[in-house]
């Protein structure tokens, strides 16, 4: 087991600036060598957190391969826009760096496969750092799903709901990459938030597998009313036209029979949320209000349901999940309610003992994939569209995801 880990980040935008001084440098053992961003602001930003941590001043390129080449770098962590995350992901593992890298939708099916090929050929571990696997919510039904208390799992249901049209409208003047994309592609551009957990729950790619799917898009609305009312008619933006429809609903069919609703709802006003929803022969969890409905025991609730609204928590101490009683002993640190934490020690530990890493390249591919495939459903009018499988067979008897 290596004491020290020596790492190096690729990427000091939005996600850089929030991880590298609160998940990155303060865990034990991670020495930060290297930082990459190609604007030398965002350069200096991350060198200023690294020195701030009272680690030495990292080397600094505009050029990922310069970090590639150090050898004293142990593992890289890519932290930028989504469409350089599985080339850079790739030419780590062939580095020979354990990798790990932020979520986003996959442009194409062949960026899926690029990702499987190089972690088959190079035997490299590269872990996808899906942080909401590791919500106390999530894991605790993960929890229960597997002590049997929901029975047989049939639907389940996410969603990335969250207002960006700040973030989406002012993009070119914040160097971020959803500008983009919001105006030239429609699709469910991200859909691992919601769909990571949904996958643990039904042992996707470790005994069961998604087959097909078929998305739908609404109007574009959202974006030019927003963009019209803070810039002004006269804003170029203003008379653009936004491809991505406001809402997009996908549905996807799973090998054992089970359903997935994954909803992407980001240019409308609402508050946030990921809609977590497991329904099954004995029970069913609902995020939206927070609550837990348990056959033989809430019936009585059935036109008083309002009553058990918030009623998860009442199953807090009985279910909660072995790695969140640990870590609200230890604890809880960084951002997002301190998933992004556990995730990052979940790599960092797998890095240091040269272990598989719980969120794999198998994983990613079979989560990004949906964004690629989306796009196609959408344009074709909702019709079906096959999942491959990129385990090619291993699904069948690859052992349960554990945290």
């Amino acid at each position: 087991m290596k004491e020290i880990l020596n790492v190096g980040v690729i990427g000091m935008g939005n996600r850089g600036v929030e991880l590298l001084p609160n998940c990155i440098l303060p865990q034990k053992g991670i020495h930060v060598l290297a930082v990459c961003d190609i604007y030398e602001d965002r350069q200096k930003k991350g060198s200023d957190f690294v020195v701030a941590a009272g680690q030495p001043a990292p080397f600094i390129t505009n050029d990922y391969h310069d970090i590639l080449q150090m050898p004293e770098i142990d593992a890289v962590i890519i932290l930028t826009s989504w469409d350089s995350h599985i080339n850079i992901a790739c030419d780590s593992m062939r580095a020979g760096k354990y990798t790990a890298v932020e979520v986003g939708g996959a442009y194409s099916l062949d960026d899926c496969w690029k990702l499987i090929h190089t972690y088959e050929e190079t035997g490299v571990e590269c872990m996808f750092l899906e942080n909401c696997c590791y919500g106390r919510d999530e894991m605790m039904v993960l929890n229960m799903v597997r002590q049997g208390i929901f029975g047989q799992i049939v639907h389940c249901q996410g969603g990335y709901r969250h207002d960006l049209r700040k973030e989406v409208a002012f993009g070119r003047e914040n160097r971020h990459y959803r500008f983009r994309n919001y105006l030239n592609r429609n699709g469910e551009n991200y859909p691992t938030h919601e769909l990571g957990p949904i996958a643990n729950v039904l042992n996707i790619n470790r005994g069961n597998r998604m087959l097909n799917l078929v998305s739908i898009a609404s109007k574009a609305a959202g974006l030019h009313e927003y963009i019209v009312r803070e810039k002004g008619s006269d804003y170029d933006a203003s008379n653009m036209e936004f491809t991505q429809g406001d809402v997009v609903t996908t549905i996807i069919k799973c090998a054992h029979g089970e359903t997935i609703c994954i909803t992407l709802d980001t240019t409308l006003p609402r508050p946030y949320s990921r809609a977590f929803h497991v329904q099954g022969t004995k029970a069913m969890y609902m995020e939206d209000n927070h609550s837990l409905f348990i056959d033989g025991k809430d019936n009585k609730y059935d036109f008083k349901w309002k009553e058990r609204w918030g009623s998860a928590d009442e199953y807090r101490q009985e279910f909660d999940h072995p790695v969140w009683r640990d870590y609200l002993n230890e604890g809880i640190r960084g951002g997002h309610d301190g998933m992004d934490w556990l995730v990052f020690r979940a790599f960092f530990n797998a890095a240091k003992n040269g272990t598989a890493v719980p969120i794999d390249v198998y994983d990613a591919a079979s989560w990004m994939c949906i964004t690629a495939l989306s796009e196609q459903s959408i344009a074709m009018g909702g019709m079906p569209v096959a999942i491959p499988d990129f385990t090619n067979g291993k699904w069948l008897d690859r052992p349960v995801w554990k945290p």
